[in-house]
C-alpha cells in the first residue's frame, strides 16, 4: 500500500436532542442532549480515520473549536511518522506551550485530544485491516509502551512494571481467553432500565425486558430524594430478584458526608456498588466513603479527567471500581495507562459507556484488557446503553447481556453520511424540522 497521508480533517458539531424523552437524565443531568465533536481525517487513499469525544449539548462548540485547533498537527503528515511514536504525537497535543495553559491535560482540552488521538487509531487499525482490539492485542509489549506516557505517573508504575505486566499475559493462556471472548462475548450490565425520569410503571416494564434479554446486571439512578432513591431501588429489586447484581449512581450529586448516610441508606437493596458519589476530583472524599460506606463497594471515572488522578485514587485505596471513559481522558494512549495502572493496583477495569458512540469503543478496550493486560473477567462488566447504536455503521453487538466482539476493521465510531448530516448542529433537520416524540426513542427506551 502506497505511503497513507492525512490530507485534511474535517469536524461537525454532532447533537442528539434526547433531553425531549428525558433519555440519559440523572439527579444531575436532568436535560442532556447526548452530543459529540466528531472529527473526520481524509487521507490521499479510501481510509479516513474517524472520533469523536461524547458531551451533553451546549458546549460541544467549544470542544469543536479546539478540535479544529488541534488537526493542525496531524494534517499534512504521513499515518507512519505518527504511529512509528505516538507518545511524541500525543505530547505533541498536550504540550502545545500556549494552548496547555488551558488545560493542561483537563477539561475541554483534553476531550477535544481525546477526540483526535481515536481518530488517529481509528486510521492505524483501519489501516491494518483489524479491530482495534486485535491491532492492540497483536501488539508486542515493547510496541505498546511506546503509547504510553509515564510522565506524572512512573512513580506508581514504572515502564519495566507496565513491561512486566503485558509479557505476563501474554504468556499465561492469551488464545484461551480469545476463543473464550469469540465465543461468549465480554459481560455486560444495562442502565437502560433506571434513568432517572422514568416512572414506576417504565422501570419495571424495562426490568421485565432486560430480563428476557438475558441481563443479569442492572443500574439505577439515584441522587434524588432519599425515600424516593430506596423506593425506587426496592421496585428493581423486586424485579430482578436477588441473585443479580444491582449497581446506583449518584453522578456526583453528594458532599462526602451525605454520601456517606446516603449509600448506608440503601444498604437495604444491596448496591453492588455506589457510582460517582460526590465529587471526581476529590480523591480523599472518594477514599473516606469508601471507608466509612463499606462495604458497598465505590466506583468512580467517568468525570476522572487524566491518568494523574487514577494514580491518586489508586494510591489512597479510594476506589473497588475503576471507570475508564474512552474520551474523557486522552484517547487509547492514556488508556493504556489507566489499564496498566488499574493491573498494577489489582482493581477491576468497568468501562464507563452510553452516551454516543461510547458503547462502541470502550468494547474494544475491555476486551484488550482481558487478552493483554488483566487477563481476568473477575468483577468486570461493561456499561451498555441501548440508543443511538443506529447511525452507526459497526453498532455494537449484544447477546445474552454480552458485548460481542467487533470484527470490521477500525474503532467502530464512525458515523453515517446521513446521521451525520441530519443532527449537524445547528441547521441539521433534527434541529430545524419540528419534533416527532418516535425519533428519540429506541426500542427499550419506548
Amino acid at each position: 500500500m502506497n505511503e497513507i497521508l492525512i490530507t485534511g480533517a474535517r469536524v461537525i458539531d454532532l447533537r442528539f436532542p434526547t433531553s425531549r424523552d428525558h433519555i440519559g437524565s440523572d439527579a444531575v443531568n436532568k436535560d442532556p442532549d447526548y452530543s459529540a465533536a466528531y472529527c473526520i481525517l481524509e487521507t490521499n487513499s479510501a481510509l479516513e480515520g474517524h472520533g469523536l469525544t461524547f458531551t451533553l449539548g451546549r458546549g460541544t462548540d467549544l470542544v469543536v473549536q479546539a478540535l479544529e485547533y488541534l488537526t493542525r498537527y496531524v494534517v499534512n503528515r504521513p499515518l507512519a511518522e505518527l504511529t512509528s511514536d505516538l507518545r511524541a504525537f500525543g505530547r505533541q497535543l498536550t504540550d502545545d506551550t500556549q494552548f496547555r495553559w488551558l488545560g493542561p491535560e483537563k477539561g475541554v482540552i483534553h476531550l477535544a485530544t481525546g477526540a483526535l488521538i481515536n481518530a488517529v487509531w481509528d486510521l492505524y487499525a483501519k489501516a491494518e485491516s483489524k479491530p482495534l482490539w486485535q491491532l492492540l492485542a497483536d501488539m508486542e509489549p515493547e510496541q505498546l509502551l511506546t503509547a504510553v506516557d509515564f510522565r506524572y505517573i512512573d512513580d506508581a508504575l514504572s515502564p519495566q512494571e507496565a513491561l512486566d505486566i503485558l509479557k505476563r499475559a501474554n504468556n499465561t493462556g492469551k488464545p484461551a481467553r480469545l476463543a473464550k471472548l469469540q465465543q461468549s462475548g465480554y459481560p455486560a450490565y444495562t442502565t437502560s432500565v433506571g434513568w432517572f425520569g422514568y416512572s414506576e410503571e417504565k422501570i419495571r416494564r424495562l426490568c421485565k425486558e432486560a430480563l428476557a434479554e438475558g441481563w443479569t446486571h442492572f443500574k439505577l439512578k439515584v441522587g434524588g430524594d432519599q425515600e424516593e432513591d430506596l423506593r425506587r431501588g426496592r421496585i428493581v429489586r423486586e424485579e430482578i430478584g436477588w441473585s443479580n447484581k444491582l449497581m446506583v449512581d449518584a453522578n456526583q450529586k453528594w458532599g462526602v458526608e451525605e454520601a456517606i448516610r446516603r449509600t448506608r441508606h440503601l444498604a437495604p437493596i444491596d448496591p453492588w456498588w455506589m457510582e460517582e458519589p460526590t465529587s471526581p476530583d476529590d480523591i480523599l472524599g472518594h477514599a473516606r466513603i469508601r471507608r466509612e460506606a463499606a462495604p458497598t463497594r465505590i466506583a468512580t471515572g467517568e468525570h476522572v479527567q487524566n491518568r494523574i488522578i487514577f494514580k491518586q485514587l489508586l494510591q489512597a485505596q479510594a476506589i473497588d471500581v475503576l471507570q475508564l471513559d474512552s474520551c474523557r481522558v486522552a484517547g487509547v494512549n492514556e488508556n493504556l495507562a489507566i489499564l496498566l495502572l488499574a493491573a498494577k493496583f489489582n482493581i477491576p477495569v468497568c468501562p464507563h459507556a452510553g452516551g454516543v458512540g461510547l458503547c462502541e469503543y470502550v468494547q474494544h478496550l475491555s476486551a484488550f484488557d482481558f487478552l493483554s493486560v488483566s487477563a481476568s473477567l473477575e468483577d468486570r462488566v461493561i456499561e451498555f446503553v441501548d440508543h443511538l447504536h443506529e447511525h452507526f455503521l459497526d453498532p455494537v453487538v449484544i447477546r445474552n447481556g454480552h458485548y460481542q466482539l467487533p470484527t470490521a476493521p477500525g474503532y467502530s465510531i464512525q458515523i453515517k453520511p446521513e446521521s451525520l448530516t441530519r443532527f449537524a448542529y445547528p441547521n441539521g433537520e433534527a434541529w430545524t424540522e419540528p419534533w416527532n416524540e418516535s425519533q428519540g426513542e429506541s426500542r427499550s427506551n419506548a
